[in-house]
């Protein structure tokens, strides 16, 4: 099958994904297909391995382990049927402290943190959809990163909903309470965006 033969008004599941074999990259957001953005550009796999190599570089022989896209987390709402799993997504970062939900095809479950760096193209997707999805699953924490603005949004969750988020840029250094002693200094993180890589 082609993406092109797909049918994007019908609804999918695990499944489904699973099988589909062209080169298109999709995620699927409560049972609808998302195309995903181009191949990332220079500056988002830049800030991506720089988020990424810290948090490895901290997570080194400890319980919670680092994972970079491309890396299938599944969303079950009831049942880890695949055939009952309507939401399939790939953060550009996960942090999973729960070794169960880990299987040779991902993650099973809600990541502790996710991270999404932010693409010209795909802004409303991340802050609207995902977020939602996220929220709903019962993801941690999820970190917005803006290359184009040089900002940091930490949502935590709360009693089952994300408390707003203190905006963070450069000068301030980002912590988070699941991860004891790690902290992402965004000074050093956004030091190096060159106007031109933004575009």
């Amino acid at each position: 099958m082609k993406f092109a033969e797909l049918d994007l008004n019908k609804v999918y599941t695990y499944a489904d994904y699973f099988k589909w074999k062209f080169e298109e990259r999709v995620e699927l957001i409560k049972g609808k297909i998302f195309r995903m953005s181009p191949a990332p550009s220079t500056l988002h796999q830049k800030l991506c391995g720089e988020i990424s190599g810290q948090l490895w570089s901290h997570l080194r022989d400890k319980k919670c382990q680092v994972f970079s896209a491309p890396f299938d987390v599944r969303l079950p709402r009831k049942s880890s049927d695949d055939k009952e799993i309507y939401t399939v997504l790939q953060p550009d970062i996960c942090v999973i402290c729960d070794p169960k939900k880990l299987d040779k095809r991902g993650c099973l479950g809600a990541p502790d943190i996710v991270v999404e760096v932010l693409s010209p193209g795909n802004n409303a997707k991340e802050l609207k959809n995902k977020y939602e999805v996220y929220e709903e699953a019962g993801v941690k924490e999820y970190w917005i990163v803006s290359p184009q603005d040089c900002y940091f949004l930490q949502y935590k969750l709360e009693n089952g909903k994300y408390s707003p988020s203190k905006m963070q840029t450069i000068g301030d250094v980002v912590t988070t309470d699941i991860l004891e002693g790690f902290s992402l200094d965004l000074t050093a993180l956004f030091a190096e965006i060159d106007e031109e890589q933004i575009d």
